[in-house]
This record gives C-alpha cells, structure tokens and sequence, in this order.
C-alpha cells in the first residue's frame, strides 16, 4: 500500500510538500463539530465509539488535512488512576485536588481497564476512515497532567500549586510523575497495538518552569513514554510548549520529531533542535482570526524554510482556537497543498 505524505515525512523520506494537520483540529473551529456539540456534551462524544469515531475523522473531510488525531483528552490517565473528573463550560474540574490532600498518593489507584473505551473508538476510526490515512494517538506528558491533577481545575493556567510542588516536595512529584508515566506507557502501547500511525506526547505547559529544572525533573520520565513508543517503530513527535532555549538540550533519542510553538522562530528553532529529529509547527493559531491577505504573507514566509527541510510537517505552535473562523483554517490547507516548495 502506498503510504501518504505524512507517514513519508516522519520516515525522512522526501515529499512534494510539507504535510499538515492541526492540533485541536477535531472541533472548536468546526461547524460539523458545533452542530453534534448541540446534541452530546464533551465526554458523550468522547466516550461513544461511533460519535468519536466521526468527530475525529471531521477535519479529514471539512478541511484536507493529511492526518487524523484521535478525539480524546489528556485527562484520561488521571481519571484512570482514580481520580473523578467533570468537564465542565468553564474546563476540566476534578472532585479533589491532590493540593487538598495530606497524602495525595493515597488517591492514585491505576486502572488501566477505564482506559478500554479508548481502543473501542480507535478500532472504529480505524474501520471507518479512508484506507491508508494515517491515525495519530497521544497522550499528555507527565508534567502536564500533574499540573492538572494537582490544582484540581483548569481554569488558571499558571497552576500555582503544581509548580511549588516541584520545589517543595521533589520525592513527592517524582512519584507522581513515576505513576503517570507507567500508566500512559501502558496507554500508549495499547494505542500502537490497535493501529495507530503516530503518537504524540503533549507537554502543553513546559514552559513554566526553567528549562534547566524541566530537563533535569521531567524530562527523564517523558523519555520513557518516547522511548516505549519509539521500541514499536511508531513515529513519535513531542511537543514541549514553551522550552524556548532548552530546545538545545533536547537529545536524537528524544523523539523522532520535535513541535515547536510560534514564540521561538522556526529556522531558530531547527538550528537548536538535533538535525536528524525532524520539526513540527508552528503557526500562532491567532493569526488565523486574521484577513486571509494577512495569513498568505506569514504563510509565505514558510516557503524559503520548507524548500529546504525535508524533515518538516506544517502544523500550528498549539492548538486551535474556538472562535476561528473556518475559511481560514480551509484556506490554509488549501495554500500548503498549492504553493511552490521547489525554492
């Protein structure tokens, strides 16, 4: 069978042009996606295999895009691990927060059967999608869903209780850490096992320690996710959102490719990043609430970029934003599919 552009590119096999695909592209800016948000609440579609299955297949059929990422969340690991979890208007709110208790160990019991819902729905993208068209699973990173499972909400992104938790028990994260990253290895190997093509790990808050802090903490144990991945010759692509400068420290066995936010320069950030890893990004998602005149001259100056970089996948620095309007996301994979890449 033929393999696509996005599985060639990840392979470091040369392509026409860069693939693309969006984080967050299976809803927020859908219209499709809108219209069933109508009918089920976030955690109905997530949990229903036939829903999910079509949700995550949305943006294949709306906007083009060369990859499918699998319609779930991050917080299914704490929520597998015991810990009762509400998505509400406002965001992700869990029942307790470990900042609450004396011995928040005492409320991790993993149990990886809550997770099996999961596969059910992949096995059901995997039955309806087009043939060939690659799956992308993921899961957070471990610092990430600590964030969360620790102040309990998300609604303020600084997560004042799970940073100071770094400095004040550092035994107390490391276990923590150690049991979210058993359980999503597990996660993940699962993921591979019922056909995905990719995985990602999604470290959406690395920015909010010092890189010197997050290679030396966290980074040891989001090597073993990649690492458990990377053992299945699954491509694996790892997006550190705000490391800056501690994309230098970033090592070949890390990942096969690396997603970069749009604070640091993509050409800056390809010169610190190893040169056998390939890139990922990294549009700012906000530009797409722009004129289309406006997203054409910053996608233009992609163009010198991606006639030289082989190793490169067209995505945004982070997520979509709700509120974008459609055309824009359409339009931009109208334009990556249309331009030059010859140089």
């Amino acid at each position: 069978m033929e393999k696509g552009i996005f599985i060639k590119t990840l392979e470091g096999q040369k392509t026409e042009r860069p693939p693309v695909w969006f984080m967050r592209q299976a809803g927020r800016v859908l219209p499709s996606y809108l219209e069933m948000r109508k009918q089920y609440s976030f955690k109905e579609l997530m949990r229903d295999p036939e829903l999910a299955a079509k949700v995550t297949l949305l943006p294949v059929y709306d906007l083009g895009v060369d990859a499918a990422i699998l319609f779930s969340d991050i917080l299914v690991i704490p929520e597998a691990m015991g810990m009762e979890l509400t998505f509400t208007d406002s965001g992700p709110r869990f029942a307790t927060a470990l900042k609450d208790l004396d011995d928040p160990m005492s409320l991790i019991n993993p149990d990886a059967t809550k997770l099996e819902y999961i596969y059910d729905v992949i096995d059901k993208i995997q039955e309806t999608k087009p043939a060939d068209f690659p799956l992308i699973g993921f899961c957070g990173a471990p610092f990430t869903t600590l964030c969360y499972m620790v102040q309990g909400l998300g609604t303020n992104h600084t997560f004042p209780d799970a940073v100071s938790l770094l400095y004040k028990d550092k035994k107390l994260a490391k276990q923590l850490l150690g049991a979210i990253t058993d359980l999503s290895i597990e996660y993940a190997l699962n993921q591979v096992k019922h056909g995905i093509a990719a995985f990602q790990i999604f470290e959406t808050h690395a920015g909010l320690i010092p890189a010197d802090l997050y290679m030396e903490l966290i980074m040891p144990f989001v090597r073993k996710i990649s690492a458990a991945v990377m053992e299945t010759s699954t491509p694996t692509i790892f997006l550190p959102k705000g490391l800056g400068t501690g994309l230098k420290q970033l090592q070949p066995g890390d990942a096969d490719f690396i997603s970069v936010d749009w604070q640091v320069p993509i050409k800056e950030a390809r010169e610190m990043i190893p040169a056998d890893m390939g890139i990922q990004g990294n549009l700012d998602p906000r530009i797409l609430f722009a004129d289309q005149e406006v997203i054409e001259a910053k996608l233009q100056e992609y163009l010198s970029f991606g006639a030289e970089e082989d190793k490169w996948i067209f995505n945004v620095g982070h997520g979509f934003v709700p509120g974008i309007p459609v055309e824009n996301a359409k339009f931009v994979v109208d334009w990556i599919k249309s331009a030059n890449w010859n140089g």
